[in-house]
């Protein structure tokens, strides 16, 4: 699989779907208590996937490198793995709690190698898209 810029939007537009559906859930049913997941899905699955995706799209040498790549598959990894257990420990099932920084650790270092990759492949001279 190739991963580009518009794999990135195309990823996060699931995750905003996902997210405003969670939203439209907890309004309907008056039960707040899944807030942090709706948050999270929303800022790291839609907002930060597609401005990655548009940085990506703008210099496609980045989107193409070794750390696009993996970031990619942390992000994509990670974000459900922290999303599913933050949600089981919300609704009070504590046994899904180690599961949560497994997750996030794989956020994290995607988060790390995305700023690395900007700062290696993003520039003036990394040939941005016209």
């Amino acid at each position: 699989m190739t991963i580009t810029g518009v794999t990135y939007i195309k990823v996060s537009v699931v995750y905003f779907v996902i997210g405003v559906l969670l939203g439209m859930y907890m309004s309907m049913a008056h039960d707040y208590t899944l807030t942090g997941v709706h948050a999270h899905l929303n800022l790291l699955g839609w907002a930060s996937f597609a401005l990655a995706g548009v940085i990506y799209w703008l210099f496609p040498r980045a989107a193409a490198s070794v750390l696009g790549k993996i970031q990619f598959w942390a992000h994509s990894i990670g974000l459900p793995i922290m999303m599913i257990g933050l949600a089981f420990v919300l609704e009070g099932k504590t046994s899904f709690e180690s599961i949560i920084p497994i997750g996030a650790t794989l956020v994290v270092v995607s988060v790390i190698l995305f700023a690395i990759n900007v700062f290696m492949n993003v520039g003036p001279r990394a040939g941005i898209r016209k």
